[in-house]
């Protein structure tokens, strides 16, 4: 291939497999400008910076079409604010959160969020009592007319709705229970856990539509990354990146193979960025399987991707050589861009 077609799409697509300095100065202050799609890594267990502090959980910072969105929140506030700081991200500047589901190292870093953006608004999980909140119409109890009034809930006059406290009771939070297209083009995706040891454990996942195909962030996939792919797949049938946890941490090789080949086989997932609970024996059944189109998502990566082209003419032009050749030109891109962004 010409070596001018891959200069002249290098804007088009662009996939660094290597983590960037998480010393440079933050983008809104460099003068660069915001690229197409970018995922930095700000909370994992793994990764090359060594500004950054490793600790079991997930939060990511999603950046796309002028959005500015945080995916999940880490394990522990101070954590998050150290490696917010070292990767240049100011969480005071945000569209909105998602959060994935309650367990605490998706959730721990929420008062660092809250001190430094304290009216962001937060979409979570609807849960009954649940941990963000919850309300329940009041007929979801039986009711006897015949007790006496003082032993009979609200005195036997019950609020039509009944509203339960969070454990951020300032918190701006937005609760879903279904599939919802929060902002043109953003949906989120609402599954509940069938699986031993998360059952009924409802989650959300991120799934962003851009031309080249869906985008798909998630943070711990405890209802099955499969299942999260396939409902995503009623959005848009071609999955160009899955990027987070896929919860096969403690899985055995069976099922860590099913799971590849369902995302490489059956769905066609384009690339796959795994972090967090993926586990290490499926880091490398995923590498195996995917070749150059497993992108490295250590804590401290920028997966970039530039002004995405319509996917046929992606599906028309790029092939392995041109994913290795584009890889190696914007590595050296990115790179030249940080060394204008710490000048500045």
């Amino acid at each position: 291939m010409n070596i001018r077609f891959p200069l002249l799409i290098m804007s088009l697509l662009c996939l660094l497999a290597a983590g960037c300095s998480t010393a440079q100065a933050p983008p809104e202050k460099s003068g660069l400008s915001s690229p197409a799609f970018r995922i930095t890594v700000l909370y994992d267990a793994f990764g090359k910076s060594s500004a950054m502090k490793k600790d079991w959980g997930y939060a990511a910072l999603i950046e796309y079409q002028g959005k500015r969105i945080l995916f999940d929140t880490g394990n522990d506030a101070g954590v998050l604010e150290q490696n917010a700081k070292a990767s240049g991200v100011d969480l005071s500047r945000l569209d909105f959160v998602v959060m994935s589901h309650r367990h605490g190292d998706h959730m721990g870093g929420m008062s660092y969020l809250l001190r430094v953006n304290p009216r962001v608004m937060i979409y979570a999980p609807k849960e009954g009592f649940g941990v963000y909140g919850a309300d329940l119409p009041s007929s979801f109890y039986r009711k006897d007319d015949s007790l006496p009034r003082e032993q009979r809930y609200f005195d036997g006059a019950p609020p039509k709705v009944m509203r339960f406290g969070s454990a951020w009771p300032n918190a701006r939070f937005t609760l879903i229970d279904h599939d919802t297209e929060i902002v043109s083009g953003i949906h989120l995706i609402a599954l509940v856990s069938d699986k031993p040891g998360t059952l009924e454990l409802r989650e959300l996942s991120l799934a962003i539509e851009t031309p080249a195909g869906m985008v798909l962030v998630v943070g711990c996939a405890h209802p099955g990354i499969d299942r999260i792919v396939a409902a995503a797949t009623r959005i848009d049938t071609h999955i160009l990146l899955v990027a987070g946890g896929l919860h096969l941490v403690v899985a055995q090789d069976p099922e860590i193979e099913r799971i590849v080949r369902a995302l490489h086989d059956t769905y066609q997932v384009g690339f796959i960025a795994p972090g967090h609970c993926t586990g290490e024996a499926t880091f490398k059944a995923l590498l195996r399987a995917f070749g150059n189109r497993d992108i490295y998502a250590g804590l401290g990566t920028r997966i970039t991707l530039g002004n995405l082209p319509h996917r046929s003419k992606m599906r028309a032009h790029l092939d392995a050589a041109d994913l290795l050749s584009y890889r190696k030109l914007l590595r050296e891109h990115d790179e030249e861009q940080q060394h204008v962004a710490q000048r500045n």
